[in-house]
């Protein structure tokens, strides 16, 4: 299926400002953690690329942001990450509630290391 995004800024761009603002934060908690990482439309959401391999994706939903997959974390990240976790490998962040940067932070870095080897 050809995505309907050609970039990851025509995905941004597609939402509302309060939701377009909440993408651009997340998008650069992830970055800070991957820099110079390669970035493309995948499955019509935002994807990083990592050491040759699709690694994160991000999304924006009615409800929340979603971030896929995020495999199964060292203890202490892990029980951060639990009361987001939506299935086996994915989180999600409701808009009712403040949005975790530093967490997403912590998220991207583990990735970027699980990925790394």
């Amino acid at each position: 299926m050809p995505d309907t995004f050609a970039t990851v800024e025509d995905y941004i761009a597609s939402f509302p400002p309060d939701t377009r603002e909440i993408l651009e934060r997340v998008r650069d908690a992830i970055r800070s953690q991957v820099p110079g990482a390669e970035e493309k439309v995948r499955y019509d959401m935002p994807a990083v690329i990592l050491s040759g391999r699709y690694a994160i994706h991000y999304a924006a939903w009615k409800k929340h942001i979603g971030i896929y997959p995020v495999a199964t974390a060292p203890d202490e990240l892990e029980r951060r990450i639990a009361p987001f976790r939506s299935g086996k490998d994915s989180v999600n962040f409701p808009y009712s509630a403040p949005i975790p940067y530093d967490l997403i932070e912590r998220m991207a870095a583990f990735l970027a290391e699980k990925h790394s080897g």
